[in-house]
């Protein structure tokens, strides 16, 4: 999102996280803006049984968890490192004054952002009226459409996500996931290699 020479000018550091160390909790108040350098993290709540719902998945040049530093809530989910990562960590202030002095940075923050609501708004939809063979292929469609490295869009692409994160992004169970990738993969929607999903 922000080029790494510009943050660290602005006085960026560039944190380690651990795989499953929390950058910050639901509830807490935003204080940072995050880029991934690399890694993989992803932002989730808990139900009150303890069923993880990931919110969205980030990689590298991703930013997360912004909306809070445009406004005076706290953060409505959880960021945990899905394996060991680094991440450029910029303080609210520094970050806000980087989108004044630059408008093109600005613009492609509210492109994303605007994105990222239309892609919570389908999935409202998708979790309350669709079937999990649509849902799953909704999430697949999503990741590879925004995925930086799939800039040319070329079929078959390589799904990183494991079965437990496709249920956890959906609202289904695991059971009910392999199931419907399985009737998938037999209607030519997905193929299957080696334990791994293309679409």
């Amino acid at each position: 999102m922000i080029e790494e020479d510009i943050l660290i000018k602005a006085g960026t550091i560039l944190k380690d996280y651990k795989r499953n160390e929390q950058l910050f909790k639901e509830g807490d108040f935003a204080k940072y803006y995050y880029q991934i350098h690399s890694g993989e993290i992803k932002m989730n709540n808990f139900n009150d049984e303890g069923k993880e719902f990931i919110q969205g998945i980030f990689n590298k040049g991703q930013s997360f968890g912004e909306p809070p530093l445009f406004a005076d809530f706290k953060y409505p989910a959880n960021a945990e490192a899905i394996i060991d990562s680094k991440v450029w960590q910029l303080p609210k202030d520094k970050f806000l004054e980087i989108l004044e002095k630059n408008p093109n940075i600005h613009y492609k923050f509210t492109s994303t952002l605007a994105s990222r609501l239309y892609y919570k708004a389908i999935m409202v939809s998708e979790i309350s009226t669709q079937e999990p063979e649509h849902r799953i292929l909704r999430i697949l469609d999503y990741f590879k459409n925004n995925t930086k490295n799939n800039e040319d869009n070329t079929d078959p692409y390589k799904m990183k996500l494991t079965r437990q994160q496709l249920a956890d992004l959906t609202g289904l169970r695991v059971e009910t996931v392999i199931r419907a990738v399985k009737k998938l993969e037999q209607k030519g929607k997905l193929m299957i290699k080696e334990r791994k999903i293309y679409r």
